[in-house]
C-alpha cells in the first residue's frame, strides 16, 4: 500500500466490547462447531446467516469478526499451536493492532488492542503464544505482551518498518525486522541495539521465515535466501522469476517439514513457485497468472490485480491467494491446479492467514490503493471474515 496520507477517525475500542449488534444476518444462538475439522459448516459457503440484503460486501456468506479495525487492514495472524483456543491479531491504517478471541462456534471476542503512532504493516507471533511484535512505519517495532497487555518498542530503524518476524533457533531466539531503509536487522528484545544489521540492497517489500530458513523480497525485484542456524547470514541471492513488484511471500515445506522453497506473488496477478534446490529447475519451478478478470486463458484484454497475500495450508500444503480484484483463491501446486476461486467482494482482499490446525481461514477486505486516492471511500467499512477450510484446500486426488 502507498503512503499515501490519510486522516484515520480511530475510536476507542474497549477489551470488554463484544459484539454490541452482531451484524444483521447473524443468529443469535450458535449451535455448531464451525471450526472442528467435522464442523456443520457447509464447505459451499452457506453459513448459518442466510444473507437478507443485496450488497456484496460478503458475498461467501463467511463470518464477519466483530469491531473489524476503521481503516485499511494491513495484515493478520493466527496464534500458535501452543495456545489453547484460537486468537486472531490485526495491524491497520488506523494505527491500531487488534486482538480478538475465535470461539469454535464461530464467534468472535475483542480481547484488547494497542496503537502506534503510524500505520502498523505487519505483526508476528512468539512461538509460545505470550508475545505479539508489531511493525509500523512510525519506524519502530514493539513487543505487546498479552498477559499484562503492556506494550515496549523493541526496534528502530530509519524508515518504515514493513515486516516482522520471530526467529527461534536451538540457540538462540530474536526478532527479524525488514525496512524501507534498505536494513534487515535482528533484535533481542532485551536490547535497544541489533544484535545484527544486514544490508538489503533496496527497500524490503515482503518476506518470510520458517526455521531454518528466510527469505526477503525487495524493491526493484530483489530476491535474497538467508539461512539462520548459528547465526543468520545471506545463502543466495536469486534473480527474480517475476517482471513486476513483488508483493507478497511465503515458504512452503517439504513432506519432512522442512522449508523447500517460496511462493513469490507480484502486482501483476502472478505468482512464481521457486524451490531453493531442486533436482529439475526448469521443470520444478513455475509462475502461474491469477487474480485476472474474465479467466486466465483469454485473449481478450484483461484486467490485472495486485497479489495481496499467500499463505499455505498448515496441513495440506495448498495454498491461498487474495488479490485487488476482491477475491481469494486455493491452490494445489502439486498438482498445478486451481481448487476454488470465490465470488468478487465489493473492495479488495488486503490479508490472509490460516490457523495453526487450518480449520478457520481468516481474509481482510479493505482498499489497498491500488487505484490511487480517487477511488478511496472513507464511508467503505473494512471487514475481516472467517471460513472454514478444512475440506476446501484438501490437495487434488493425483490421476
Amino acid at each position: 500500500m502507498s503512503l499515501a496520507i490519510r486522516r484515520s477517525n480511530a475510536r476507542e475500542y474497549l477489551p470488554g466490547e463484544l459484539q454490541n449488534e452482531l451484524n444483521d444476518h447473524r443468529t443469535r444462538s450458535i449451535k455448531m462447531s464451525l471450526f472442528s475439522s467435522t464442523g456443520g459448516f457447509g464447505t459451499g459457503g452457506t453459513g448459518m446467516f442466510g444473507s437478507t440484503t443485496t450488497d456484496n460486501h460478503n458475498p461467501m456468506k463467511d463470518i464477519e469478526v466483530t469491531s473489524p479495525p476503521d481503516d485499511s487492514i494491513a495484515c493478520l495472524s493466527f496464534s500458535p499451536p501452543t495456545l489453547p483456543g484460537n486468537f486472531l491479531i490485526a495491524g491497520s491504517w488506523a494505527n491500531d493492532v487488534r486482538c480478538w478471541e475465535v470461539q469454535d462456534n464461530g464467534q468472535t471476542i475483542p480481547k484488547a488492542q494497542q496503537m502506534h503512532t503510524g500505520p502498523v504493516l505487519d505483526v508476528c507471533w512468539s512461538d509460545d503464544g505470550s508475545k505479539v511484535f508489531t511493525a509500523s512505519c512510525d519506524k519502530t517495532a514493539k513487543m505487546w505482551d498479552l498477559n499484562s497487555n503492556q506494550s515496549l518498542q523493541i526496534a528502530q530503524h530509519d524508515a518504515p518498518i514493513k515486516t516482522v518476524h520471530w526467529i527461534k533457533a536451538p540457540n538462540y531466539s530474536c526478532i527479524m525486522t525488514g525496512s524501507w531503509d534498505k536494513t534487515l536487522k535482528f533484535w533481542d528484545t532485551r536490547s535497544p541495539n541489533p544484535l545484527m544489521t544486514l544490508q538489503l540492497p533496496e527497500r524490503c517489500y515482503c518476506a518470510d521465515v520458517v526455521y531454518p530458513m528466510a527469505v526477503v523480497a525487495t524493491a526493484e525485484r530483489g530476491l535474497i535466501v538467508y539461512q539462520l542456524e548459528n547465526q543468520p547470514s545471506e545463502f543466495r541471492r536469486i534473480e527474480s522469476p517475476l517482471k513486476h513488484q513483488h508483493r507478497c511471500v511465503a515458504i512452503f515445506k517439504d513432506k519432512q517439514n522442512k522449508p523447500t522453497g517460496f511462493a513469490l506473488g507480484s502486482i501483476e496477478g502472478r505468482v512464481a513457485i521457486h524451490y531453493i534446490n531442486p533436482p529439475n529447475p526448469a521443470k520444478d519451478n513455475f509462475t502461474f497468472k491469477c487474480h485476472r478478470s474474465n479467466g486466465t486463458n483469454t485473449a481478450a484484454p484483461q484486467d490485472i490485480y495486485a497479489v495481496n497475500g499467500i499463505a499455505f495450508h498448515p496441513v495440506h500444503g495448498t495454498l491461498a491467494t487474495v488479490g485487488s480484484d476482491g477475491r481469494f483463491s486455493f491452490w494445489d501446486k502439486d498438482a498445478r491446479t486451481k481448487l476454488k476461486t470465490s465470488e468478487q467482494l465489493d473492495q479488495p482482499i488486503s490479508a490472509c492467514c490460516f490457523n495453526h490446525n487450518g480449520n478457520i481461514f481468516a481474509y481482510s477486505s479493505s482498499y489497498d490503493w491500488s487505484k490511487g486516492h480517487e477511488f478511496y471511500n472513507p464511508q467503505k467499512k473494512n471487514y475481516i471474515f472467517l471460513r472454514n477450510a478444512a475440506e476446501e484446500l484438501k490437495p487434488r486426488n493425483k490421476k
